[in-house]
């Protein structure tokens, strides 16, 4: 069976913690699975922009 994005699924959670001397760090993240699809998608498009920037860079360089 496909997995259904459209049904009432609970959020995600992830928990980071640290620890250095007297120094302590929580970090705690909950995404839904539209969340998480909706980040890739964000994801995708910076590292496709990205790739035509340096390209556009590298051609511009080219004619100098």
């Amino acid at each position: 069976m496909p997995y259904d994005l459209t049904a009432d699924h609970g959020p995600e959670t992830a928990v980071a913690e640290f620890e250095a001397g007297p120094l302590r760090y929580r970090a705690e993240v909950r995404v839904t699975p539209a969340g998480i699809l909706a980040v890739g998608a964000l994801l995708s498009g910076v590292l496709l922009s990205t790739a035509v920037i340096i390209r556009a860079s590298r051609a511009a360089a080219g004619r100098r």
